[in-house]
């Protein structure tokens, strides 16, 4: 664990290397000590359609939520949002919106199998 998945509107591949920048929040979550390197997976979601106020889908955005077990303090979850932030902002902070969720998964019901 974690997974980070990166949502992007569609126009975003035309002004962002999308791999790069998944490459920085990558090594964002692997920088910040709390995770094994071999336990980050990371990902990116094109959606093709979306609605942001009534400015339909005119806005981009890059939405990036990182799940992860349970038992992290606030601090921690507050310091890996702030560095998946500035690895955002550090190659898109023209983005019209820029967004990050932490969210815990619960350690009780989690499964997990590894075939390699």
């Amino acid at each position: 664990m974690p997974n980070v998945v990166m949502e992007y509107s569609d126009s975003i591949e035309e002004r962002v290397n999308v791999q790069a920048l998944l490459e920085d929040l990558h090594h964002a979550t692997i920088d910040s000590g709390l995770f094994q390197a071999m336990d980050v997976k990371s990902r990116t979601l094109r959606p093709h359609n979306w609605l942001i106020g009534d400015k339909a889908d005119t806005v981009d955005f890059i939405h990036v939520t990182v799940e992860l077990l349970s038992g992290r303090t606030v601090e921690q979850k507050q310091a890996l949002s702030q560095a998946i932030m500035a690895a955002l902002r550090g190659k898109a902070d023209f983005v019209a919106i820029l967004t990050v969720n932490i969210r815990d998964m619960d350690r009780e019901c989690f499964q997990k199998v590894v075939n390699f």
